[in-house]
Parts: structure tokens; C-alpha cells; sequence
């Protein structure tokens, strides 16, 4: 086994033009209907996240004192735990919605693949 071939047929892999066939085009298309929501709910989280940390800094007296923080802090960490608990139906609900949009177009393209 000549190593020294299989390592430039690879590299020779990574070089060479690309063709658009329809599994590329497949794919495409798929991470084009999840990336909005996948984006937002990652977005929305890592937000909700750092809300819910500064409230409970707040709450914990660790930045701010007295019991003005402490109920700054309640306050501000429930907007943060409400925004950790919608993220996931909110993006259940857009990943359907962005499905639905291509799915015409991923079912015929999908369809023409398993014809052939």
C-alpha cells in the first residue's frame, strides 16, 4: 500500500473544482431553512443567559448592595429565566415556519434524487 498516493490523491480532493450536483444543492437548501432560527436561538440564549447571571450577581449582592439590588436582581434574573424558557418553543416555531417555506423545494429536489 503506497501510502505516499493515498496522501496526494486526498490533498489532490481538497484542490479540485467542486460539482453542484443535487445532494449539494440538497444540502444547501436544508441549512437554509434552519440557519435562521438556529442563529436566533442561539442568539436569544447566550442574551438570556447573561440577563439571568447579572439578576442573580444582583440578587446575591455580589455587584450593587442593599435590598434595592437584591429586588433589581429578582426582577432582572426572572427576565432572563423567562427569556431562557421561551428560546426553545420560539425556535421550534421558527424552524417550522422556515420549513415549511422550502419544503416545496426540498421535496421535489429530493424527489428527482431518488428517481435517478
Amino acid at each position: 500500500m503506497n501510502t505516499d498516493k493515498i496522501i496526494a490523491e486526498s490533498i489532490a480532493k481538497e484542490y479540485a473544482p467542486k460539482d453542484n450536483s443535487k445532494i449539494v444543492a440538497l444540502k444547501k437548501l436544508d441549512n437554509k431553512a434552519k440557519l435562521p432560527a438556529t442563529i436566533f436561538t442561539y442568539s436569544c440564549g447566550i442574551v438570556s443567559a447573561l440577563v439571568f447571571g447579572t439578576g442573580m450577581c444582583l440578587a446575591m449582592q455580589v455587584i450593587g448592595s442593599g435590598t434595592a439590588s437584591m429586588v433589581l436582581g429578582i426582577m432582572i434574573g426572572m427576565i432572563g429565566l423567562i427569556g431562557c424558557g421561551i428560546n426553545y418553543p420560539l425556535y421550534k416555531k421558527m424552524l417550522e415556519n422556515s420549513k415549511a417555506k422550502y419544503a416545496y423545494e426540498i421535496v421535489q429536489l429530493a424527489r428527482e434524487i431518488s428517481e435517478n
